[in-house]
């Protein structure tokens, strides 16, 4: 049976938050905490659910102008017509964790970001420069995405595949599979302090594995998925990660392992390369049938 590509959220309206909190994670990882503002309007929805973030690299203002539909085509061409140096930079996030809101705190959204450089020496890309020195009460905008990992493909056996950027995705999805699950995760990162430790059920087997410098981010992890012995069917697969990465797992799964091509969720987060995340009609493309 075929499912959609994309589970889509209740509401992909713009939705105004702030930054709660920021804690360092590791070398390679920092957490924002956002909250506050229309928070009230978020649809939690489990396992890898992605939203367009937009950052005020240029102050509020650029913020007060981004296009209600700046996730579509047009709404997209007015975004970029905002001005350089004023128009907030736009990226994909995965929810890490979602709390509603209890006596005396609001509900808050966790969003993992993978650092790359640092801000002090500027090695750092804008995404990563924002993450690692944003400060409590700074505005952003989200857009609600929805899921890749399409539920309705199972979430009783399960093998998820992805490299660090793909690790708030993969922790999430765990977090909301059941209790009785069984699988793997194979989760390719840059060094051992990466490698974040997160609840899962007892049934899913984690597998680390550390890249050295000289590996092109992936590589390692489609070998080990190559290598291992794939759960009885049926099951769920997901990729996701860098763009050869989440591709090359779904041509291994179905064309060499013979998987339904049904049963596989992938998505590229982003390309060697590129100085930003695949577009949307890049990730759907992606997802197209194999010829």
């Amino acid at each position: 049976m075929a499912y959609s590509k994309l589970v889509k959220p209740e509401s992909s309206e713009l939705i105004h938050l702030s930054v709660i909190r920021t804690e360092r994670l590791s070398e390679h990882w920092m957490r924002v905490t956002l909250g506050g503002g229309e928070i009230e309007k978020f649809r939690p929805m489990g396992f890898d659910q992605w939203f367009r973030l937009f950052l005020p690299i240029g102050g509020d203002a650029g913020l007060d102008r981004v296009p209600a539909k700046a996730n579509k085509m047009f709404g997209y061409l007015k975004f970029l017509r905002i001005p350089d140096g004023e128009r907030p930079v736009m990226r994909n996030y995965s929810v890490r964790a979602y709390r509603p809101a209890i006596a005396g705190s609001g509900a808050e959204i966790d969003v993992d970001f993978v650092l790359h450089g640092t801000a002090a020496d500027g090695t750092a890309g804008p995404a990563s420069r924002w993450a690692e020195t944003c400060a409590p009460g700074e505005h952003v905008l989200i857009i609600d995405e929805g899921l890749t990992f399409n539920p309705q493909r199972g979430i009783d056996r399960v093998v998820l595949v992805g490299d660090e950027t793909a690790l708030p995705a993969i922790a999430s999805i765990c977090a909301s599979l059941p209790a009785d699950a069984t699988g793997m995760a194979i989760v390719e990162v840059p060094s051992d302090e990466d490698a974040l430790e997160f609840p899962h059920p007892v049934g899913i087997e984690v597998v680390w594995i550390v890249r050295p410098e000289s590996v092109a981010p992936g590589a390692l992890a489609l070998a080990r998925l190559a290598e291992t012995a794939l759960p009885e069917a049926p099951f769920h697969a997901y990729a996701a990660g860098e763009q050869s990465l989440a591709a090359g797992v779904r041509k291994h799964l179905v064309g060499e392992r013979g998987v339904d091509k049904n049963a596989v969720s992938f998505c590229g987060y982003w390309k060697i390369g590129a100085s930003s995340p695949a577009s949307k009609t890049a990730r759907e493309a992606a997802a197209e049938p194999l010829a």
